[in-house]
């Protein structure tokens, strides 16, 4: 079954086309990695899945619930605003600079959405927020407030938030980029613990090797157009593509 299938979508800010006709699936326990140079498109592509931006063509098709209703002298028609209710709740984004509520502790940064999104009832929350501030190795800092976390602290509380409103498909964008060398590993390993947990997810990161290790697919993209995809052993061990190449030289030599 597929979780997500992105059909032909192409964005462009002003003049400048970001995202190419692209076109890609996510099967449900699937975790799809994106790479590639910066200003490839990569960002963009997870902000239209998430609706935080409007595509000008092709479609997004979450869980069988389309973000396109239809096309009117070539315009898209987004859906009415119950169904995209219903596409955002299932879809959770985890960002790399982890907007995080700076006036609100840890466990109240994971609960706002449960409480007023969701409308879970006290225990309810409770319940929630314990098992994924747990699940986090962050019940000791439940109380602390984000500006006295480290890096790493900070984005695990964003990943505990996105798991909290427990989402059909989890997309992560550079989730380790703001962090200290010295931080990364912390997040990565529970990212790689989402992917053994067969957490649906899309994740565009710079770390090849993490990918290679985590990815069930690969998908290389440059100058807003998917250049080669496939199984890690694949894309990143044995390319194809000539631009593909070039990336990857740098980190596996």
């Amino acid at each position: 079954m597929n979780v997500v299938e992105v059909k032909n979508i192409k964005k462009k800010f002003g003049t400048n086309e970001i995202i190419n006709d692209i076109s890609f699936t996510v099967k449900k326990g699937e975790t799809l990695v994106i790479i590639g140079p910066s200003g490839s498109g990569k960002s963009t592509i997870l902000r239209c899945i998430n609706n935080l931006e409007k595509i000008d063509s092709g479609n997004i098709i979450i869980n069988g619930k389309k973000l396109i209703k239809e096309y009117k002298k070539d315009k898209p028609i987004y859906n009415n605003k119950d169904i995209l209710k219903q596409i955002n709740l299932e879809t959770g984004m985890v960002f790399q600079n982890f907007n995080l509520f700076p006036h609100l502790t840890v466990k109240e940064n994971i609960e706002e959405a449960l409480k007023y999104v969701l409308k879970k009832n006290k225990n309810e929350i409770e319940n929630i927020s314990n098992n994924v501030l747990t699940k986090l190795g962050l019940t000791h800092k439940k109380d602390s407030y984000p500006c006295n976390l480290s890096g790493g602290q900070m984005q695990r509380v964003g990943i505990a938030r996105c798991l909290a409103l427990n989402p059909k498909l989890i997309c992560m964008d550079e989730p380790t980029s703001s962090l200290d060398p010295e931080l990364v590993g912390e997040v990565l390993d529970v990212i790689k613990k989402l992917a053994e947990e067969k957490k649906t997810m899309i994740i565009v990161t710079h770390e090849i090797k993490f990918a290679e290790e985590i990815a069930d697919k690969i998908l290389f993209m440059a100058d807003g157009k998917i250049i080669e995809q496939g199984p890690p052993n694949n894309v990143i061990k044995n390319p194809q593509e000539i631009r593909t190449k070039q990336f990857l030289k740098r980190y596996t030599v």
